[in-house]
Formats: structure tokens, C-alpha cells, sequence
């Protein structure tokens, strides 16, 4: 399996990494940690962002930041680095007014859609609300289906019918329906993007294009060589990748959540110097920060004291 046969990686990028938003203690930006993840995230492998995504706090974003993020990150990661930008709520007038302001300011390769949430749509609704965000702009647009949040799950009729608009090309699932994934695939032509980081390897070994990782914050370099592994053919090679980044996956996936943990992640290996979060959020207990070193020591990163003496 080679890279011409994921022709989304052109616009998506096979390597993405769902970017935490970093915050000072107050609440604002961090702009110097914003660039800084950027930078690090590129130059450990990733070639593709996630801006404004679930683990970049969307929901607390005013869309001012939003652009005012999406512009430093742009700055920082180059122009060669794809740049997906999440632009769904489930508010479609305000999602479409987003989906405006992103595609006008230039920077953006692409826009993310999450399934509306809260209001728990028919699904004749989801497809309206999609569609009309699609057509605000000239941006391909990867959907987000992730029922575990929004409480309501793309169906397969769903993902069927939104695969036939034009700029509506990729999906990041989020539900585990491996199945489905390979069902829709299959019909469609859509490409898929594994948002679950424990199921990584299944995803890439049923054609899935790419992976939209939380781990990667930490572990681009692991998620690159997987998937550059998958493509060769070389499953034992694959394995053994994947067994390797366990630990830390099983820290930030299953400690806290995921923003939560990646910031706490960067803060101990020192790209950021604060692992603030908004509310409702609440910032990683002593607890959690001593799960995730411990991962990341085992991993062989630097963290805390250790990085004063590298």
C-alpha cells in the first residue's frame, strides 16, 4: 500500500496531530507556546495539524482566537504542513459564519465538521447542517464522527449520502465501528482518519488514510513510522511499533482527557511552560502529571529535573 493509493493525503496529510490550544494561567493565549507546539509537532513528523479541534478546547475558543491561533500556527509549522481546522458546533448559522472567517483568512488547508451536538438532530438535520457549512466555502472538509461526545453517531446512510458532495472527502472516526469503516470505504471512496489512538494499527492495516492522533503531541515520530511501515506491507514491523508507544498511549488516553493530558505531556518534556486548560476543564492532578513522566521517562524523553541537565 503506497501513498498514491491515499490520494486525501494530499489535501489532509497522513500524520495529523490533534493540537492542544496552549493557555497561560489566566486563561489567555500562550502565542510563544502556540508556535512552539507547532514547531515541535512538525519537526518530530507530523504532517498535518488539527487546529481547533476537540484537544484544542474548540468550545472555549472565541472565533477572534481562533484565527488569531490558526494564523501563529501557520507561522510556525510552514506551509508545507496541512492545516485542518475545526469548524462545527451545533449551531449551523455559526458554524457556516466560522467556516467563512477560516477559509478567508487563508491559512487554512481544510475544515473539520463534528456531528452536531447537544440538539440531537435526525439525521435528515445532521445532513442539512453538514451540507451548509460544506457549501460556505471552497475548503475540502473532513467530517468528525465521535458519538461518545455528541451523543449522536454519523450513520452509515448518513456518511453514505454526505460522501456524495464534492468537497466532503475524508472522516475522522472516532466511533470504533471498524466494520463501518471498511463498509464505507469500500462504496464510497471516502478516506478515513483514526481518531482513537488504541486502534491506530487496525485502522492503517483496513486502508485507513491517516491517523488524527492525541499521542502524537509526544509521539509524531512513532505514528510516522507506523504508518510508513503499514504502507510498506510490513506488518511485524507495524507490531512491534505499536507495542512499543502502549505505555504512552495508554497515559494519555486513559489518565484524563485528552487536552488535558497532552498539555501535561508537553509541559514535562518542555515545549510549553504551562499545561493551563479552560474551564470546565481542570488541569492534570499530581497524580496524572506522575502517569504520563513515568510513560514519557520509560519512552526515553526528557522530562522535569532531567531536562536542565540534557
Amino acid at each position: 500500500m503506497t501513498s498514491t493509493s491515499h490520494p486525501a493525503r494530499a489535501i489532509f496529510g497522513s500524520n495529523l496531530v490533534a493540537m492542544p490550544t496552549p493557555m497561560n494561567p489566566d486563561g489567555s493565549l500562550d502565542e510563544v507556546g502556540i508556535g512552539a507546539v507547532a514547531k515541535h509537532l512538525v519537526d518530530t513528523g507530523c504532517d498535518g495539524i488539527v487546529v481547533a479541534g476537540t484537544t484544542g478546547e474548540a468550545p472555549t475558543l472565541e472565533l477572534v482566537e481562533l484565527l488569531r491561533v490558526l494564523e501563529l500556527v501557520r507561522a510556525a509549522a510552514g506551509s508545507a504542513t496541512r492545516l485542518v481546522v475545526g469548524v462545527g458546533t451545533n449551531h449551523t448559522a455559526k458554524s457556516v459564519q466560522t467556516a467563512r472567517a477560516v477559509a478567508a483568512a487563508g491559512a487554512a488547508d481544510a475544515l473539520l465538521v463534528v456531528t452536531p451536538y447537544y440538539s440531537k438532530p435526525s439525521q435528515a438535520g445532521v445532513i442539512a447542517h453538514t451540507v451548509a457549512i460544506a457549501d460556505a466555502t471552497e475548503l475540502p472538509v473532513m467530517l468528525y464522527d465521535i458519538p461518545g461526545r455528541t451523543g449522536l453517531a454519523l450513520t452509515r446512510e448518513t456518511l453514505v449520502e454526505l460522501s456524495h458532495h464534492p468537497r466532503i472527502a475524508a472522516v475522522k472516526d472516532a466511533k470504533g465501528d471498524l466494520f463501518e469503516v471498511m463498509s464505507v470505504m469500500a462504496e464510497t471512496g471516502m478516506a478515513y482518519y483514526c481518531g482513537i489512538d488504541e486502534l491506530n494499527l487496525p485502522y492503517l492495516a483496513a486502508g485507513a488514510s491517516g491517523l488524527v492522533s492525541v499521542m502524537g503531541v509526544v509521539g509524531a515520530d512513532r505514528n510516522r513510522d507506523l504508518i510508513t511501515a503499514i504502507d510498506a506491507g510490513d506488518l511485524p514491523r507495524a507490531r512491534a511499533i505499536n507495542d512499543a508507544v502502549l505505555p504512552l498511549t495508554i497515559a494519555l488516553m486513559r489518565t484524563a482527557p485528552g487536552v488535558v493530558t497532552a498539555k501535561a505531556a508537553l509541559r514535562e518534556i518542555g515545549v510549553i511552560s504551562h499545561a493551563a486548560v479552560r474551564a470546565p476543564l481542570l488541569e492534570a492532578t499530581a497524580s496524572e502529571v506522575a502517569v504520563i513522566r513515568a510513560a514519557l521517562a520509560a519512552d526515553g524523553q526528557p522530562t522535569g529535573d532531567r531536562l536542565l541537565t540534557a
